[in-house]
C-alpha cells in the first residue's frame, strides 16, 4: 500500500473513482449482529458526518455504505460501526469474519449531516448504527471553542441492542452541553452471547450504562415529534431508510421547517 493509501479504480462503467485503502487494526464484536471496526490508512478526504462506500476482501465487488464514527484525522484513523443485514453481501462478513490485518477499500465520501456551531441548539435522532456519524459530530464539536446544546435521541430495538450505552454515558459525563435520551421499541430481550460477554465486562469495569427508568419506549420518530415543532433547532436524522422517512414525515407534520432538517439513510 502506498503511503497515501490512494488507488485508482473504475466504477464498472469506465469512470475513474478515487479509492483509499486502510488496514483493520481492531475488531470488536459487541452483539451477534453488531461490531466496531477500527482501521488505519491514508487520510480519506471526508467531512465529519458524511458516509463512504466500503469494500472488504470477504465480499469482492460488494460495497456497503458506512459512516465513520470519528472525525477525519491526519494519521488516517477510521472507526466504523457495522450491523449485519439479513441477505447482505458484505455486512455479515464485516461483523463475523473481519480480522486484524484485513485491507478495506474506501471510496465516494458524500452526505450532508453537519452542525453549525453558530446556529441553534441541535436535535440528533440516531437509530442503530446511525449513531456513528452523530458520535463523530459530537467529538468534532467537543474540539471547537463553542458548542450549542445537543439533545441526542439514541434509538434501537431493545435495551440490549443499545451497543454504545457505556460510551454515550461517558460522553454525557464529559460534555456538559450534551443530553442523551435512549429510546427502544420494546423492552423484550433475546439471548445474545456477545451481549452477555460485554455486559459482564461492563460490570467488572464499573462502566456507566443507562438506568432502566431513563429509557423511553416507542418509535423514535413519534417520541421526538411529541416534543413539538423544532423551529429554532438544527435537526439531524440517521438510520434505516424506513426510520428516516417516517421520522422526517412526523417532524414536518409537527411543524418543524424542512430547512431545519438534515438526514442520512
Amino acid at each position: 500500500m502506498s503511503s497515501s493509501g490512494e488507488i485508482p479504480s473504475s466504477d464498472g462503467e469506465g469512470a475513474f473513482v478515487q479509492q483509499w485503502q486502510a488496514e483493520v487494526v481492531q475488531h470488536h464484536r459487541l452483539r451477534d449482529d453488531t461490531a466496531v471496526v477500527r482501521l488505519i490508512g491514508g487520510p480519506v478526504p471526508f467531512a465529519v458526518g458524511q458516509h463512504v462506500e466500503v469494500g472488504v476482501p470477504q465480499a469482492p465487488g460488494a460495497w456497503r455504505r458506512l459512516s465513520p464514527a470519528l472525525p477525519p484525522s491526519r494519521d488516517g484513523k477510521l472507526e466504523f460501526h457495522v450491523r449485519s443485514v439479513p441477505g447482505g453481501q458484505s455486512s455479515g462478513a464485516m461483523v463475523a469474519d473481519t480480522r486484524p490485518g484485513d485491507t478495506w477499500t474506501i471510496r465516494d465520501p458524500r452526505g450532508d449531516l453537519a452542525v453549525d456551531e453558530n446556529g441553534g441548539d441541535v436535535v440528533m435522532i440516531a437509530d442503530g448504527t446511525g449513531l456513528a456519524p452523530m458520535r463523530a459530530l459530537l467529538l468534532d464539536l467537543a474540539a471547537r471553542e463553542r458548542q450549542p446544546k445537543v439533545f441526542l435521541f439514541a434509538a434501537d430495538r431493545t435495551p440490549q441492542d443499545l451497543y454504545a450505552a457505556d460510551m454515550l454515558c461517558l460522553l454525557v459525563q464529559q460534555l456538559p452541553w450534551l443530553t442523551v435520551i435512549p429510546v427502544v421499541r420494546s423492552r423484550d430481550e433475546r439471548h445474545d452471547p456477545f451481549y452477555e460477554h460485554v455486559r459482564r465486562a461492563t460490570e467488572l469495569s464499573s462502566a456507566a450504562t443507562f438506568a432502566p427508568d431513563d429509557i423511553v419506549v416507542g418509535e423514535p420518530g413519534e417520541i421526538v415529534a411529541s416534543y413539538g415543532a423544532f423551529v429554532d433547532q438544527q435537526v439531524l436524522v440517521c438510520g434505516s431508510p424506513v426510520m428516516v422517512g417516517e421520522t422526517v414525515d412526523l417532524l414536518l407534520e409537527s411543524g418543524t421547517p424542512v430547512e431545519n432538517i438534515a438526514y442520512d439513510a
